[in-house]
């Protein structure tokens, strides 16, 4: 399968902290999930990715190409989780920018999104709420039809009904196969909803690099009781936390262990269900 980010052993030193050999791919065709608390190294890896930072080590691949060359920006629409254009700026007046910046900018389907997201043209940037701006973000870097989406939190500030509707139009943009989105958020729920693939990372290390259905089919979580949990296998899980009550262990396929451990409750995973046992300080 062909990717349209491809990241090898990518390495970035500060003072605090480490982007420690993070090696990911995007496949065409496909949603890929960025998770992790923060400070993990989401928008650290993001800022490489977009020649933003300069890596240490490390290979970047950006639609098949070293990502420093500048003809890949072309293709390439980012959104991050604020608002960069002037508030004094209208709508109207970025378009105008940004049709002299990218040759492949399409006005009408600039002025389709305005309208299906009830964006005004004439209005001050400064005057739009956050959601209204996250929402001129995404429809700016959508409308010069990329190949590629990079998305740094860029849900963030959207009420439920107009996230749903972002998130289909983030679904619309992958269904010719070619095209690729790569999307950090905190919210998990909207990864979930849309993502064909999920990273974790941790403390600036790839944890795991999974299918999303893999992750939310397969995993279970395990509910029983100290003495109870004496009696299991550690093979048969992947990690436990103590939650006071009782005790806990995330568990990679639910219904192998439903069938060894008839007497226990196994019950379904969230994906923030499993971040948050490898993050929280789970013991493996």
């Amino acid at each position: 399968m062909e990717n349209n980010i491809f990241v090898k052993d990518l390495c970035k030193r500060f003072d605090s902290f480490t982007l420690d050999h993070v090696s990911f791919q995007v496949p065409k065709g496909r949603i890929v999930g960025f998770i992790g608390e923060n400070g993990a190294g989401k928008s650290t890896t993001i800022n490489l990715i977009l020649n933003e930072l300069k890596a240490d080590s490390g290979r970047i691949e950006v639609l098949g190409k070293d990502h420093i060359i500048p003809t890949v920006k072309e293709d390439v629409g980012v959104v991050f989780d604020e608002c960069n254009f002037h508030d004094v700026l209208t709508a109207s007046q970025i378009e105008k920018i940004l049709a002299g910046v990218y040759k492949s900018w399409d006005s009408a389907l600039f002025h389709r999104y305005l309208k299906k997201f009830d964006l005004p043209d004439k209005k001050p940037v400064g005057k739009f709420s956050k959601g209204m701006k996250m929402k001129l973000s995404i429809i700016c870097a959508m409308a010069h039809r990329p190949k590629l989406l990079i998305l740094d939190e860029a849900t963030t500030g959207l009420d439920p009904v107009v996230r749903d509707e972002i998130l289909d139009l983030f679904l619309d943009f992958i269904q010719n196969e070619e095209n690729s989105i790569f999307f950090s958020s905190h919210i998990t729920s909207d990864i979930q909803k849309i993502a064909d693939y999920v990273i974790l990372i941790h403390e600036g290390k790839i944890i795991f690099e999974e299918q999303k259905d893999d992750l939310i089919y397969n995993y279970g979580i395990i509910k029983c009781g100290r003495e109870r949990f004496a009696t299991l296998s550690s093979d048969d899980y992947l990690i436990y936390r103590d939650a006071k009550l009782s005790m806990e262990c995330l568990v990679r396929d639910k219904e192998i262990i439903r069938r060894k451990y008839k007497d226990l409750v196994v019950d379904n995973a969230t994906l923030e269900e499993i971040m948050l046992f490898y993050i929280k300080g789970g013991i493996s």
